[in-house]
């Protein structure tokens, strides 16, 4: 899954519309690559961002990687932990960050320095298809939320409401309404079976809205599709509010969606097919 790469600022933090790229990052990650994934933690909304530009000629980075540290890392919230409130509450968010996406960051980098162990002859060869696993999974969840974070928004704040321009056009172009294209995300996110997430994305070859689905981290999805919006429908995203509600926390989810970010995404992702 593939989605253009975000302007860089430094490492106080990139802007909240800042995306990942997820082919960039699979890349790396397959071919040990990992000065791919620079530095760039998404900024607290308190904190003032400076505006992209077309013209912009700065180096692009993407969040979730560190330079200094030579690892992946955490990334911060673009907004406070209470800022989704009431739809999706602030202990969940909390809990969902600090330990699940850090989790998914800990297994990826250690499965990474497992393989280098390996290569340097110091570790099990035999142990090669485990930690490959790994990395695909933990990789996975780590892309996964960096995206999830920045598919939304505060209510008010870009969060919310219909999206507009060509992206509106083209959900009802290939979906025939936008509520058309809500009934069907939420249908599909509502039945991944078991942990896994619903996405929106663009195929280049079709040049095509699609919604699929994805089990766990990293299963079912189609190669080489864009991914514009995901919403992460594992029960720790959840639960706490909504117990085994999951169809109500998807309607809760549609409410902070970060419809202008999502349109921004499309755009790039429509220039990239054509480039």
């Amino acid at each position: 899954m593939d989605t253009p790469a975000a302007n860089n600022t430094n490492n106080a933090g990139a802007t909240a519309d800042s995306p990942l790229s997820r082919r960039a990052a699979l890349a790396a990650l397959g071919a040990g690559g990992l000065g791919a994934l620079a530095s760039a933690a998404a900024a607290q909304t308190a904190q003032p961002r400076r505006p992209a530009r077309d013209d912009d000629d700065r180096p692009r980075r993407m969040p979730g990687w560190d330079d200094e540290k030579g690892e992946f890392v955490l990334p911060d919230l673009p907004y406070p932990y209470d800022a989704l409130e009431p739809h999706i509450d602030e202990q969940t968010m909390r809990i969902h960050h600090q330990r699940h996406h850090q989790g998914y960051v800990n297994g990826l980098n250690r499965a990474l320095k497992e393989l280098a162990k390996i290569r340097s002859g110091d570790g099990d060869s035999g142990l090669i298809k485990h930690w490959s696993r790994e990395i695909s999974f933990h990789g996975g969840g780590h892309i996964n939320h960096t995206l999830f974070w920045l598919c939304m928004a505060p209510e008010g704040r870009g969060g919310g409401g219909e999206p507009s321009g060509m992206l509106m056009e083209h959900i009802r172009r290939d979906f025939g309404s936008f509520d058309a294209f809500k009934t069907h995300f939420k249908a599909a996110s509502g039945a991944v079976e078991a942990s896994g997430w619903g996405w929106l994305v663009y195929d280049p070859i079709s040049q095509r809205l699609m919604v699929m689905q994805m089990e766990k981290q990293q299963d079912m999805l189609l190669t080489g599709c864009v991914p514009l919006m995901g919403v992460d429908v594992w029960e720790h995203a959840y639960y706490l509010k909504y117990q085994n509600r999951r169809g109500d926390y998807v309607d809760a989810f549609m409410k902070v969606v970060n419809w202008p970010y999502i349109a921004r995404v499309y755009e790039r992702a429509r220039a990239g097919q054509r480039a």
